[in-house]
């Protein structure tokens, strides 16, 4: 029962996808691709492949089909098999010459027929039995266009991105987010005939969309398999509304209530609702390297916990924009790297000062077990140093070969280290520092006054000042440090100062980031008026304000700032006596909070092994982007 148990499921789970892959042309979603990813790589897919021409697809309605020479397909899917996923299935055989078609879905069958609306006493009398899978391999065969050829159609728990031995994020759950009392309002408004909800108190599972609630079981299936791997016995707990939801579902789960009549080990798991705490996401306390890195550097495309590296600085090449896309990107997922691997965990686990000099310290001794002219220098850790180092290994295949992944992270940091937004980190801190001193001697109207001269229009503003999204970080620091608002009219004036400044900038931007772009439900700066800026801002504050109300329902907890402690975070819940604590963060964990509680819980309780769990890891800008969504009630499911 090892905290290295999020590693063994992932890769446990892969090796029986692995086992089908001969030959074969493999589709993949993206969030079983960001599992591929951390959890054994895509070489190792590739390897197990075998074939000179190999092809990896990305499982999209325009995927190129299968050719003449290529009969075999396997697709590996986190999604639902129902509804427009089965169409895309369909369509891509239909234009293909497969004889034989696996499909792997992350979703257990008991999950199916949840989501065909099977009863559950009719279920449990399906125990052993497959029938949403076997009708759907006889469509495949019906598809591929003769019923003699091979289909399979299995599930594996693919659920995890396993980042680190403490640390493993959902792909599949990335945009799941607790909800907020306006919430309470639309779900009220679904359901006309039955009782109104007063607060989020109120929500439980009958009270849910039918489109969030089979997300939940989606999730609580996944989850079961988890703890069935880990052979416990797990009694949940639950700090917020949504994450109550998930620990009831998680607790009723009929396939769970059997699997822990022969389990042998014991475990608590917490789910919590980020909401309760958004200071931590969007604050700049952390001191931790990665966090930088993932706010500093472009996001992998179809990831949402790597980011791109620049690779070109390796090459002969010209170091222009246009050049950045001829190589391919490097990034920090690291699986097939013993080396590169260990230097990936202890970023996680120190403190920037002391990951910049790891960097350097491996570097060095990579550079020197290939006799490469280091020249070794002492001090503090710069960009151009870093750089110095790595340009070593330049146009030396070999030595690039044998320490490919430790120069990404090399590359990674170096680029974050001259990158401005590291430069506005301390900008950030400092200012947070000062808000937090403010929000506890003055009342908030002052605080929001000293906010509204930092909001310039795109014209006034120079690199260190904040930009529309950089403001709505603050915001929702200011907003979720502070305990439940009260009612007041230099409030109400200081907020509609904040609100129309707020428009005003986003109305003179030269362009909208798909942030502002959602926010203003407008694609251009040019077609947005004052008027509907200013109803987008007026939406906004309801947001704030409901954060600022997030913990009103809590007996304990209620606050996440102490004054005179600019540094105190949320208190956690002590760990039960089971030897194994799983916490599960809906919503998002940054690096820093899970190194947290596994150093509170070692502390705390030695000998009690802690697993983060979360659904996805976080940088500032997300936390804007995922309260903000429109979507949290009624989650695309692909069907």
């Amino acid at each position: 029962m090892s905290s290295s148990g999020v590693l063994s499921f992932t890769q446990q789970g892969w090796e029986q996808v692995l086992a089908k892959v001969k030959r074969a042309v493999v589709y993949l979603d993206a969030a079983c691709a960001e599992s591929l990813h951390w959890g054994c790589g895509s070489t190792r897919l590739m390897e197990a492949v075998g074939s000179p021409e190999c092809h990896l697809r990305e499982f999209e309605p325009d995927a190129v089909g299968g050719g003449a020479k290529q009969p075999k397909a396997v697709f590996v899917l986190s999604r639902l098999l129902k509804g427009r996923t089965v169409e895309i299935l369909r369509d891509i055989i239909c234009r293909s010459h497969f004889q034989y078609c696996v499909v792997v879905t992350a979703m257990s069958h008991a999950v199916h027929l949840t989501a065909n609306h099977v009863p559950a006493a009719a279920a449990a009398e399906m125990e052993g039995q497959q029938p949403v899978f076997e009708q759907l391999e006889e469509k495949l065969c019906e598809w591929m266009g003769n019923i003699n050829y091979t289909a399979e159609v299995f599930h594996v728990p693919l659920l995890l991105a396993p980042v680190a031995p403490h640390l493993a994020l959902t792909p599949a759950f990335a945009s799941l987010f607790p909800l907020l009392p306006q919430d309470v309002h639309l779900l009220n408004s679904a359901r006309p005939d039955k009782r109104k909800l007063g607060s989020l108190g109120d929500v439980d599972a009958t009270t849910l969309t039918p489109e969030l609630l089979l997300q939940i079981r989606c999730l609580v299936s996944g989850l079961s398999s988890l703890c069935e791997h880990l052979g416990v016995r797990e009694e949940c707990f639950a700090v917020g509304s949504l994450s109550r939801v998930i620990a009831a579902d998680l607790a009723n789960y009929a396939p769970a209530k059997n699997r822990r009549k022969t389990a042998t080990g014991r475990a608590s798991v917490i789910f919590v609702d980020r909401t309760l705490d958004l200071t931590g996401a969007v604050g700049h306390h952390g001191d931790n390297l990665v966090e930088k890195i993932l706010s500093a550097l472009p996001q992998l495309p179809g990831h949402t916990n790597d980011v791109m590296v620049n690779m070109i600085q390796l090459t002969s090449l010209q170091t222009e924009e246009e050049n950045y896309n001829v190589i391919a990107p490097g990034c920090l997922a690291q699986s097939n790297d013993t080396t590169a691997k260990a230097l990936w965990e202890a970023l996680l686990n120190t403190k920037h000062k002391e990951a910049v000099m790891e960097v350097r310290r491996h570097l060095v001794e990579a550079a020197s077990r290939e006799n490469l002219p280091i020249k070794m220098s002492m001090g503090r850790v710069t960009p151009g140093q870093l750089m110095s180092y790595i340009q070593l290994f330049k146009n030396n295949l070999k030595a690039v070969m044998n320490h490919c992944g430790l120069l990404q992270l090399g590359l990674a940091t170096a680029q974050t280290l001259k990158h401005p937004q590291t430069a506005k980190w301390d900008n950030f801190l400092a200012f947070e520092r000062l808000l937090l001193q403010s929000i506890g001697e003055s009342a908030m109207s002052v605080v929001l006054n000293q906010l509204l001269p930092m909001i310039k229009p795109v014209t006034q503003r120079t690199n260190e000042d904040y930009s529309p999204e950089e403001l709505l970080i603050l915001l929702i620091y200011i907003y979720s440090v502070t305990e439940e608002l009260t009612a007041a009219k230099d409030l109400g004036e200081a907020e509609e100062k904040v609100k129309k400044a707020l428009a005003q900038v986003f109305c003179e931007e030269s362009e909208l980031s798909p942030l502002l772009q959602k926010i203003t439900d407008c694609d251009s700066s040019i077609n947005l008026t004052f008027h509907q800026s200013k109803i987008a801002t007026d939406e906004l504050f309801t947001s704030l304000r409901d954060i600022a109300g997030a913990r009103s329902l809590m007996k304990q907890f209620k606050s996440v700032y102490v004054p005179g402690n600019h540094t105190h975070q949320v208190s956690r819940p002590h760990p039960s006596d089971h030897p194994l604590l799983i916490l599960f963060v809906v919503g998002g964990v940054t690096v820093s909070e899970a190194k947290m509680v596994k150093d509170l819980v070692a502390s705390l309780k030695p000998g009690t092994q802690v697993i983060v769990l979360s659904t996805r890891l976080l940088k500032p800008l997300n936390i804007p982007e995922l309260l903000f969504a429109t979507d949290r009630l009624h989650p695309d499911l692909g069907f």
